[in-house]
């Protein structure tokens, strides 16, 4: 009986998360159909300064033709819904400029972000890791500066951070390239412009709940057992202090994914962030809403990985 109860929760719980996870997506897509009309300039004006590349005043029969073929002589609520419906299948519309379908736009640039993205996550967390078992809780200078360092580092925009180490270290030292595309050495400034403004709110999460556990009986009796104290701070400590650090991770994602399209640009690296960039300079509004529905939609998976990662690592997270 128990057990059934037990399967039936967390079924209801997985129904719910993925029930809000739909809200959310579908929220984005609303936002994002209904933004562009808040938009200076009619939409048939901007599709034919693109294929012109004139910016007078668009023909009376072109303007009827391009609202025919794009559907935008009909009512806003069944262009809504039409929109609507070619999301759920998969269908981003076509980009005003480019031509070809966004979802094919997407894909092809998709990958060098979510490399750069989770490569700083996977950094941050290394960093967090090292400096939380080596310097948390200890009486010495070390452990006093590691939180005020977080909090600094917390403070940085990656943009300027990442410019920095551009200019120190491609441009003076000439340790990296200066434009790195998609090679593993120009991966490295990117990722560390990333990382670090992470790390900054990560180890902050971490180290405020490391301290806490070090006082804990279960690690008093760890260590009268005769458990070193590196084993003691990474096999009992770290564990339990890292709950706080995996529920951020979600918003972290989030945080990573707009990020990336900034660092990007700063590098000249490929991905979604200079498909955004000239999408917003042409107005080309289908790729700007795919962009924002994609990043919606990886959001929404990643936070739903999170939320199952910490009902695996807290079995008090099952209970519950």
């Amino acid at each position: 009986m128990n057990a059934v109860k037990t399967i039936g929760n967390r079924s209801f719980w997985l129904a719910r998360r993925l029930l809000s996870g739909l809200i959310v997506v579908w929220a984005a897509a609303t936002f994002t159909f209904f933004v562009q009309f808040l938009m200076p300039g009619e939409r048939a004006q901007i599709i034919f300064n693109a294929n012109t590349g004139n910016v007078g005043e668009i023909p009376r029969d072109q303007l009827l033709a391009i609202n025919a073929r794009y559907g935008f002589n009909q009512p806003v609520i069944v262009q809504y819904g039409k929109y609507i419906r070619d999301v759920m299948h998969g269908d981003l519309g076509q980009s005003y400029v480019q031509y070809q379908p966004v979802t094919d736009l997407i894909a092809r640039q998709i990958g060098p972000t979510i490399a750069l993205a989770f490569a700083a996550m996977l950094t941050a967390w290394i960093i967090t890791i090292t400096t939380t078992v080596l310097f948390a809780g200890r009486d010495n200078i070390w452990s006093k500066a590691l939180g005020g360092f977080q909090a600094f580092l917390a403070t940085l925009p990656p943009y300027w951070l990442g410019t920095i180490l551009l200019v120190v270290f491609a441009i003076q030292l000439r340790l990296f390239p200066v434009v790195g595309g998609n090679t593993l050495m120009g991966l490295v400034l990117p990722t560390m412009a990333l990382a670090l403004e992470i790390y900054g709110f990560l180890g902050q999460a971490v180290l405020s709940e490391f301290t806490r556990v070090l006082d804990q009986p279960f690690i008093t009796s760890s260590r009268m057992r005769g458990t070193g104290d590196f084993s003691v701070r990474l096999r009992h400590a770290l564990r339990h202090a890292a709950l706080p650090g995996i529920t951020l991770s979600g918003w972290i994602i989030g945080k990573l994914l707009s990020g990336a399209v900034l660092i990007e640009a700063v590098f000249g690296r490929q991905g979604l962030g200079g498909v955004l960039v000239t999408a917003t300079s042409t107005r080309d509004i289908p790729v700007v809403s795919g962009v924002i529905l994609v990043s919606a939609a990886l959001f929404v998976a990643t936070s739903l990985f999170v939320d199952l990662t910490v009902r695996l690592i807290d079995p008090r997270m099952k209970e519950a």
